[in-house]
């Protein structure tokens, strides 16, 4: 018999929901929720479902997860069909065992514990569920929060399921991501033929200068919490694929991952003074994905380490690695945000897994924090 975080774990993995099709997934922990007390408001935005869940009022405990996966790929790669949750030597594999249906079945069980035990609690216990997390993110956690921010709802706390763990449970705290902005810039020039280039004017010869700058420049030197901002080039396309035609434009993508010792507005400011240093005519979009976010301290941060220290018997690491993730529209309520999950080893490959005693492990911790926070 499974138990109860594994239960839930395998009912959600058997449900197909690449994003943002939930699948019933929500249906599923708005039911479990609604029977120990909690007031649940579903906030659909497009096609997107989220929903809304809190319990008692005063301080604010809030876990924030999704439901959606990204795409399992060609099944016949897994050892055992994606959507089929299934055990192998005390691991459960299936797409989103690990990002993050684990974690959100660990969250609803903890959740059940702690009232169970504690049905009087003094503060907030809440949800903040998505099935919009691994697509575009455009009307998932973001429009949540900013209902909430309209609402002046208040968040203290909040804990996100994003699988943190790099070696062993809980030996990594996310208390922070860098911040992303991508540059889709074409620089102009005028076509012509590459045996008169008197006629024409090649904008890659024209950009070489910028690109070397733009490349070599060190943007800053990070901080005590966050590694240097980084510059990649991510596509770089010209010409019309004949060797006789000199290109009319260039077209370049880069991605900048910046600390807090940078603004967004700073490093588009910096790109646009190199660019017309060269004397460039261009075109620039900027889209901004994320800004940085920090937690260096706090009770959420204590009462995470505390709680892995008392159930695993070693000090979790924090840490601001790794891509963005929803917990950067959360931080904007000016609530302190972590990030704490299973390992993340296997998350969006073939026979993604998680192992099955680290996610029972997990819902103690979890419940180790709302007793520490919400009591």
């Amino acid at each position: 018999m499974d138990c109860p975080v594994i239960q839930l774990a395998k009912e959600l993995i058997s449900r197909p929901s690449v994003s943002p099709d939930d699948q019933g997934c929500q249906a599923l922990l708005t039911e479990r929720l609604q029977k120990i007390g909690f007031i649940v408001e579903a906030m659909p935005f497009g096609k997107t479902l989220n929903f809304w869940a809190h319990r008692g009022t005063g301080t604010t405990l809030a876990f924030a997860g999704h439901t959606d996966v990204v795409p399992a790929g060609n099944g016949a790669s897994w050892q055992t069909p994606p959507f089929t949750p299934t055990i192998i030597n005390q691991h459960l594999y299936g797409r989103g065992a690990a990002d993050m249906k684990g974690s959100v079945a660990a969250m609803v069980v903890a959740a059940e514990r702690f009232v169970k035990k504690h049905p009087d609690h003094q503060g907030r216990l809440a949800f903040l569920i998505t099935s919009d997390e691994e697509a575009d993110a455009h009307d998932g956690t973001v429009k949540v929060v900013e209902t909430l921010i309209q609402r002046n709802e208040k968040v203290d706390y909040c804990l996100v399921g994003e699988p943190s763990s790099q070696s062993k449970l809980g030996d990594i705290i996310k208390n922070g991501r860098r911040g992303s902005i991508t540059a889709d810039l074409t620089v102009l020039g005028t076509q012509g033929h590459v045996a008169y280039p008197h006629l024409a004017d090649n904008p890659v010869h024209r950009a070489t200068a910028f690109l070397q700058e733009l490349t070599t420049t060190i943007w800053d030197n990070g901080n005590a919490f966050f590694p240097a901002t980084t510059m990649q080039v991510a596509n770089i396309h010209a010409g019309t694929g004949a060797s006789n035609v000199i290109p009319g434009e260039l077209f370049v993508q880069f991605n900048f991952r910046f600390s807090t010792e940078l603004t967004d507005t700073a490093i588009r400011d910096r790109v646009t003074d190199m660019l017309s240093r060269y004397g460039l005519k261009y075109k620039i979009k900027w889209s901004l994905s994320g800004q940085p976010f920090l937690t260096d301290s706090g009770k959420l941060v204590s009462a995470t380490l505390q709680a892995i220290q008392e159930l695993t018997g070693y000090t979790a690491e924090l840490s601001t690695s790794g891509g963005t993730s929803d917990g950067r529209f959360i931080a904007q309520m000016g609530t302190q945000v972590i990030e704490l999950g299973p390992l993340n080893a296997t998350i969006h490959k073939v026979d993604e897994c998680v192992s099955v005693d680290d996610l029972q492990q997990l819902a103690l911790i979890y419940e180790r924090i709302m007793e520490q926070l919400v009591l």
